[in-house]
């Protein structure tokens, strides 16, 4: 047991979960105890006790329409990024890419990154008004800025022996863009979207108390400003927590299923994949039978936007404007799945017809 101060080392596979376990355990210890009696050392207008936290959640679904809201969050966070993603990429390879436009635009890009986003919802209410639009923008906007200066430093982190090695064989500026810099840049930039998305909830939070269209960061604002429930807002902060955890375990497994070579144990010897913890089969697993369930559920709910006949649209009801986020994603997801299905099937059919060809000739 001497790992267990031992300076930086590492925490064996067979000890995370007990020590996961261990250490939420005590959070929630001291946080019982801190509340606990008639009497609690902290009182329930500061920090409310975890049962009536728990049992709140009961309140917000049956008042509050916790369901939608929760939804409505997660189609304006995708929103964002989508929007932001889509902006950046671009704007990124362009800059980080061509020292003309590097010249230009490299610094007031840093630049903007000391803008305090608080202080811009005024300019985004005046250019959108207070509908999703300015929402999706202004949350699009803080992701935008951020990430732009990071999709610069990754191009120029690609290493020279890549580049040279396509200049030696005849590569174009395209082929070596697509090869390289690409692959190369968006398998580091995962990694960093993944660490953005706690930063995306603060500015979803802050957006939603405008306007009062509803969201999660709308029912914090009013049962923490206007209602003074204390145990309402830690609720909604909880499952914003959960939802968090959920979206970064989404990305992990979107790096696994994208860049595996980013999990491989390279030695002399062989190449291999790096062991996975019972855990993370679990995950993995229960991810890909989720995803085919989703996108069989989507392709229904889909039909049923343009004809109607369960009586309620309802990627519209739980989604609202940001419906064309959610089309999107998924119809990406069926696309990517089936052209990998496509694929390999056709590898399978591919190598037999050219070992008869073989042979006959």
């Amino acid at each position: 047991m001497s790992w267990l101060f031992k300076l930086r080392g590492d925490v064996p596979k067979e000890w995370r979960i007990i020590l996961e376990i261990i250490g939420i355990g005590i959070i929630f210890l001291v946080w019982f105890l801190l509340t606990m009696g008639e009497q609690p050392y902290m009182m329930p207008s500061v920090l409310p006790h975890p049962m009536k936290v728990l049992t709140s959640y009961g309140e917000l679904y049956s008042e509050n329409n916790l369901i939608q809201n929760a939804f409505r969050s997660i189609g304006l966070n995708l929103a964002g990024y989508v929007k932001a993603i889509l902006t950046t990429l671009p704007i990124g390879f362009l800059i980080g890419l061509y020292p003309l436009f590097k010249g230009m635009y490299h610094r007031p890009i840093d630049a903007v990154r000391f803008v305090p986003l608080a202080a811009t919802t005024g300019l985004f209410i005046v250019w959108f008004g207070i509908g999703t639009s300015m929402k999706v923008n202004f949350l699009a906007f803080g992701i935008v800025i951020f990430l732009l200066p990071v999709v610069v430093q990754r191009i120029n982190e690609v290493k020279d022996v890549y580049l040279k090695t396509v200049y030696t064989i005849g590569a174009t500026d395209w082929q070596t863009i697509k090869s390289v810099y690409i692959p190369s840049v968006m398998s580091r930039l995962i990694d960093d979207i993944r660490v953005m998305t706690a930063i995306s909830w603060t500015y979803i939070v802050v957006a939603e108390g405008i306007g009062s269209q509803g969201g999660l960061g709308a029912m914090i604002f009013r049962a923490g400003q206007r209602q003074g429930r204390v145990d309402k807002t830690f609720a909604v902060l909880i499952l914003i927590v959960i939802i968090g955890i959920i979206q970064d375990r989404i990305f992990v497994r979107l790096d696994k299923e994208l860049f595996p070579h980013k999990y491989q144990i390279k030695n002399q010897y062989s190449s291999a994949l790096k062991e996975s913890s019972i855990w993370d089969n679990i995950f993995d697993f229960a991810f890909s039978s989720f995803t085919w369930i989703l996108l069989s559920l989507y392709v229904v709910l889909a039909i049923n936007e343009f004809t109607g006949f369960m009586g309620i649209k309802v990627i519209d009801y739980f989604f609202g404007d940001t419906c064309w986020v959610i089309h999107l994603i998924l119809l990406t997801t069926i696309y990517y799945k089936f052209r990998k299905v496509y694929l390999k099937n056709r590898q399978k059919f591919v190598k037999p017809v050219n070992q008869i060809a073989n042979d006959i000739s």
